[in-house]
C-alpha cells in the first residue's frame, strides 16, 4: 500500500505544481487533468463502469449552461451595452456599480461564473474610468462572482465537484445544498464587495487610459469553451475518486481551522482542483463549510485562483501585480472575518 500512497502523492504534486510552473500544461489543463485523473484512478484500482458513467454525467448540466448562456450573451451583447449605459446614467455611478457587483455575484449561481465574468468585461469596457478604479471594480466583481457561483452546481466547477462528492450518504447533497450550507456567509460577502465597488466612481478619462475589450466572441469559441468545461469537470471527477485513499488517510485528520488556512494556496492554484483533492463525504457539514470558504475567498486573491479572475484579467489586460495589489488585502481581510464567524458561530 505504501507505493500506492507514494504514487498518489506524486500525482497530487504534479496537479498542484505543473499548471502553475509549466505554461504548456496551463494551456492544455483539461487534457493534463484527464491524464492525471486517469492515472490516479488506475493507481487506486477504482475503475468501474459506474465511475465512467459518473464522469460523463456530472459535467453535462454546467456545460449546457455555459453553452446556452454563452450563445444568449453573444446575441444580446449590443443590447446589454446600451442597457448598461442607460442604467448608469439613470442610477448614478455609485448605485450602478453597487448593482453590477451584487447582481453578477448573485446571478452567477444560475448563469455560471463565466457569463458573469463576460458581463463584467462588458461593463468595465464601457465605463472609461481611471484604470486603477476599473481594476478594483473588476477584482471586487470577481470576488462576488466566485462566491455567488458556488451556491449551485451549475455555477462553477468547484460547486459541481462539491455536490458530486457529497451526493450520497450522509450528506445527500441536492441542488441547493451549497446554498443552504454557505449562503449565510456568501451573501454578506457579495454585498460587502458591492459596497466597495460603489466607491469607485470617478471622472471619465480619454480612450486608452482605461480597460477595454471590444472583440465579440466567435461561435466556435463559445462551443469550444463549453467542451473544455465538460472535460475539466470530468477530469476532476476522476481525480477526486483516484485521490480518495489520500483524502481518507491524511486530509480527514487535519483540523478544520488548519485546512482553512492551508487553502490560501487557492490564490495560485485553481480552487476547483483543490476541492476535488480535498472534499470527502466523510467530512461533517461544518468541515466542508470551513474547507469551501477558505478555497472561495483565497481564490479571488490572485489571477490563477479561479475562472472569473482568469477570464476578466485575460480579456481586459490586467497584470498580476495590479490584481494582487487589490486582491491580496481584500482576500486576507475577508478570510479573517469569515474565520472569526465560523469559529464563533459555526
Amino acid at each position: 500500500m505504501t507505493w500506492v500512497f507514494a504514487a498518489l502523492f506524486v500525482i497530487m504534486g504534479a496537479v498542484l505544481v505543473l499548471p502553475f510552473a509549466v505554461k504548456r500544461v496551463e494551456e492544455e489543463l483539461e487534457l493534463f487533468l484527464l491524464l492525471m485523473g486517469s492515472l490516479a484512478v488506475s493507481v487506486s484500482g477504482l475503475w468501474s463502469q459506474e465511475l465512467v458513467g459518473h464522469a460523463l454525467h456530472e459535467p453535462v448540466m454546467i456545460s449546457i449552461a455555459v453553452l446556452v448562456f454563452g450563445l444568449v450573451f453573444r446575441a444580446t451583447r449590443a443590447w446589454l451595452r446600451r442597457s448598461l449605459a442607460g442604467a448608469a446614467r439613470r442610477l448614478g455611478m455609485p448605485v450602478f456599480l453597487f448593482m453590477v457587483v451584487a447582481v453578477v455575484g448573485l446571478a452567477s449561481s444560475a448563469t455560471t461564473a463565466i457569463i458573469g465574468s463576460l458581463v463584467v468585461v462588458e461593463v468595465v469596457s464601457g465605463l472609461r474610468l481611471p484604470r486603477a478604479n476599473e481594476v478594483r471594480i473588476v477584482v471586487y466583481s470577481c470576488f462576488s462572482i466566485g462566491l455567488g457561483a458556488a451556491l449551485t452546481p451549475i455555477g462553477e466547477p468547484l460547486s459541481t465537484i462539491a455536490i458530486s462528492k457529497l451526493a450520497g450518504p450522509p450528506h445527500n447533497a441536492h441542488f441547493f445544498f451549497l446554498a443552504d450550507l454557505l449562503g449565510s456567509l456568501v451573501v454578506p460577502g457579495i454585498f460587502a464587495c458591492a459596497v466597495l465597488g460603489a466607491r469607485q466612481g470617478a471622472k471619465v478619462v480619454p480612450l486608452g487610459q482605461s480597460l477595454t475589450e471590444e472583440e465579440p466572441e466567435e461561435y466556435r469559441d463559445i462551443v469550444f469553451r463549453a467542451l473544455k468545461v465538460f472535460a475539466f469537470v470530468a477530469a476532476l471527477v476522476l481525480l477526486s475518486t483516484g485521490l480518495t485513499p489520500v483524502v481518507d488517510r491524511f486530509i480527514l485528520g487535519t483540523p478544520r481551522a488548519a485546512l482553512y488556512w492551508i487553502n490560501t494556496i487557492s490564490a495560485v492554484l485553481d480552487n476547483a482542483t483543490l476541492a476535488a483533492a480535498e472534499i470527502s463525504p466523510r467530512m461533517s457539514a461544518a468541515d466542508v463549510r470551513f474547507l469551501l470558504m477558505g478555497l472561495l475567498l483565497a481564490g479571488g486573491m490572485l489571477i490563477p485562483g479561479n475562472i472569473p479572475n482568469i477570464v476578466c484579467a485575460g480579456k481586459l489586460g490586467i497584470k498580476s501585480g495590479e490584481w494582487a495589489k487589490v486582491g491580496v488585502p481584500l482576500g486576507a481581510g475577508m478570510m479573517l472575518v469569515c474565520f472569526a464567524v465560523l469559529e464563533f458561530f459555526g
